[in-house]
Parts: C-alpha cells; sequence; structure tokens
C-alpha cells in the first residue's frame, strides 16, 4: 500500500498580482487636467497627488473633516475600517482655499466611479489631442505617452513621491494608510536617480 499524501500540502498559496509601476510623467497630468471637461477634476488631480487619498476617501470628503489651520482632513471611514487624520500640505491647502463651497458640505461632491470615469475620458481626449500634435508636426507619436493610466495610479505617484520627499516607511503609512510595509511596497516606485542622489 502506497504512503498517503495529506492534500493540504498540495495546495499552492495564490500569488499576489504583480504590483502596477507606471508612473504619471507631470507633463501627462497636466494634458490630462487640460483635456477635461469635468467641473472637479482640475482641482482633484493635484489634489490627490498631495494627499495620496483612496477615490472613495475624496469622493467622501466633508468640509466639517476639513481643518485649514491644523493642515488636516479626518477620514471618519477608510478601506481598512479605521478612521485617519491626513496632513495636508502647503499646495493642498491651496487647492482647497481656491475651490468654492457646497452647500451639501461635500468638497467635491462626486461619487467614485464619476472620478474614474471623469479620468478616463480625459485621458482619451489628452492622447487624441497628441497625437494630432504629433501628425501636424511630422512627428512619431511616443506608443506609451498617455496610454495605460488610472486615477488609482494616483495614489502610486503620491506614495512614492513621500518616500523621495524624505519620509520614513512608518511616517507614510500614518499618511497613507496602508497597514504593511509590503502593501507600501507594492505601491511605491522609486527611481533609481533619486536614490543615486542620496549615495552622494
Amino acid at each position: 500500500m502506497g504512503v498517503l499524501l495529506n492534500p493540504v500540502t498540495q495546495i499552492r498559496k495564490p500569488r499576489m498580482p504583480k504590483a502596477r509601476d507606471r508612473r504619471p510623467k507631470p507633463e501627462e497630468l497636466d494634458r490630462i487636467v487640460d483635456a477635461t471637461e469635468s467641473s472637479f477634476l482640475p482641482d482633484l488631480v493635484p489634489f490627490a497627488v498631495e494627499t495620496a487619498m483612496r477615490q472613495g476617501e475624496l469622493a467622501g470628503m466633508a468640509w466639517e473633516l476639513v481643518d485649514l489651520k491644523k493642515r488636516t482632513v479626518m477620514l471618519p471611514e477608510t478601506k481598512n475600517g479605521e478612521k485617519r487624520i491626513v496632513p495636508l500640505s502647503t499646495a493642498a491647502i491651496r487647492i482647497l482655499e481656491r475651490i468654492s463651497r457646497r452647500i451639501d458640505g461635500k468638497v467635491w461632491g462626486v461619487e467614485p466611479h464619476s472620478i474614474s470615469q471623469a479620468f478616463r475620458k480625459a485621458l482619451s481626449r489628452a492622447r487624441k489631442a497628441y497625437e494630432k500634435e504629433c501628425e501636424e508636426k511630422g512627428q512619431k507619436s511616443d506608443p506609451s505617452f498617455l496610454v495605460d493610466l488610472t486615477f488609482h495610479d494616483l495614489r502610486h505617484e503620491a506614495t512614492s513621491r513621500l518616500f523621495e520627499k524624505g519620509l520614513n516607511p512608518m511616517q507614510v503609512a500614518a499618511i497613507t494608510g496602508h497597514k504593511t510595509l509590503q502593501m507600501i511596497k507594492r505601491y511605491t516606485h522609486l527611481k533609481a536617480e533619486d536614490l543615486a542622489e542620496l549615495l552622494k
């Protein structure tokens, strides 16, 4: 009689999906903002890059939870089920100071799906405008420019920028709400040339 095998030993844990490493170039973000027909995207895109907030967190922002003096916004319910206080940069404060206050008390007054939809449309319009530009100049368009970008990539970009500013993993996690260093690593893509500068 053969040796009985424990069927559990044959089970393999599913692999984590490969982390995206697409970081938007500043010119790409500028072009997306310029191309949008949305009233909120021109302010929301730079605000997202400044705060690393999730799409749903941005959509749920209310003025009563924003403290411009302390430079913070409180998120009562996040993806992790816990509240989080996000510090606001000078640029983020400037954005909030210039936008009009809504009667309903919401900062942006949009649903999460409306944000991603507006971003996709703006990306498509920006790419078409870029291709037309290249055609008029007789130049070949870059196939990777203004393609394969999502609104969620702005959170990746923001997290990477926090590390590039010199913040440590604990400080970054406090801002972004990531629970583990492994998750932060998945969302962070540092540029080798910037790391080389730190090694001088």
